[in-house]
């Protein structure tokens, strides 16, 4: 009965129209809404990206000044929600935490049912400012530290790795700097697992936050969310037994086992994105007087890239980068959906300025049409 073979992973199919991110995979080129993503690394932050993300155009100063104090002053969780934080186990996962904690916050949003353009807007401030504050929260809470008060005075990012610091101290230029790009190289990627479940829930006219769930449930599983864990577990492995570098990838090799970090479905060539954060985990490594984690994972994707003829993708330098600014390792993922956030919200909500219900049809493969019920007495 079957006529055509469907694409498994539905790889090479085009699912949507949208307005949002381009990628080329053949030249490397990543842009959000046709800005180069170097471009954006090197020019803009966290706040315009989003910004752009969410409106379409870059913003006038006035417009971002609004914009990035809006943001600062959605930092606040309902006291239930922090509460909830405390019953939680400390055992539990950050994802699992935060999965469960933006599920809750849409019963304390009052517009929880709209989804209108503007409703839609202010739930992507609030999630945006939010995410963040609940990965910190949960990360105090689970070292027996008290959760700090976000500060209104300082960037995005800053002020996350303000939230994390157990010391209470502001993070340096260097470390808002490079965490400000990893935020902006994060920030959307076109119709990855997690954007894709995000905008096939918000098609459905479910809400905002059962949307972001969605994404965070799909972010969650470890062939999307996770390879830059991986990646710097193999780099703790390699330090700890005081190996070569190389050796140790090369009898990776020969067992079969993968290495992560490596190789990308959409890019052919380098991505882009590998390119800022190999810089960053160098200057961050020069300038913590720790450059090993750098130096290692350069002489693993130069033997890969030569033994493989494969890239680093955006997981294998962001694990370097985020050990070395002090970031806990299961703390990487939920960082994802820290700037992942921004794509989403720009994706649902273009979805549902433009609603179809998003529902595809499957290549039957089964028995041949029709199958004869037989009766339960005479079934072998």
């Amino acid at each position: 009965m079957a006529t055509a073979v469907a694409a498994k992973g539905l790889e090479g199919i085009v699912a949507a129209n949208s307005g949002i991110c381009w990628i080329d995979g053949d030249a490397g080129v990543l842009a959000y809404r046709g800005i180069d993503i170097h471009e954006l690394a090197e020019k803009s932050n966290f706040e315009e990206t989003t910004y752009l993300l969410w409106h379409g155009k870059l913003p006038t100063k006035a417009e971002l000044d609004e914009f990035t104090k809006k943001l600062a002053a959605a930092r606040t969780l309902p006291p239930a929600i922090l509460d909830l934080l405390k019953s939680f186990p400390k055992t539990a996962t950050p994802m699992e935490v935060v999965r469960t904690a933006v599920s809750a916050l849409s019963m304390y949003d009052a517009d929880e049912k709209a989804v209108d353009h503007d409703t839609n807007i202010r739930k992507s401030f609030a999630l945006t400012a939010q995410i963040p504050m609940l990965v910190a929260a949960f990360d105090r809470i689970r070292k027996g530290k008290a959760v700090v008060t976000p500060d209104a005075s300082l960037s995005h990012a800053a002020n996350f790795l303000y939230l994390l610091n157990v010391n209470g101290e502001k993070p340096s230029e260097t470390a808002t700097r490079a965490f400000d790009v990893a935020l902006i190289l994060h920030a959307d990627h076109e119709l990855n697992a997690s954007t894709f479940a995000a905008r096939v829930i918000a098609a459905t006219l479910s809400d905002v936050h059962s949307a972001i769930t969605g994404a965070i449930g799909a972010l969650k599983g470890p062939l999307h969310g996770g390879a830059n864990e991986a990646v710097m577990r193999m780099l703790f492995a390699i330090d700890k037994e005081g190996a070569d570098a190389t050796e140790y990838v090369k009898n990776m090799l020969a067992q079969k086992k993968k290495v992560s970090g490596f190789g990308h479905r959409v890019y052919h060539t380098e991505d882009p994105r590998a390119t800022h954060l190999r810089k960053m985990s160098e200057d961050l490594g020069r300038s913590a007087n720790n450059a090993k984690w750098f130096e290692m994972s350069r002489a693993i994707e130069l033997f890969v890239k030569d033994e493989k003829k494969l890239n680093a993708n955006v997981d294998f330098y962001s694990a370097s980068t985020y050990t070395t600014l002090g970031i806990d390792i299961d703390l990487f993922t939920p960082i994802f959906a820290v700037s992942r956030i921004a794509g989403w919200a720009a994706h649902v909500i273009e979805q549902l300025d433009d609603n179809r219900l998003i529902r595809p049809r499957a290549e039957y493969i089964g028995p041949e049409y029709p199958a004869q019920y037989v009766a339960i007495e005479k079934r072998g």
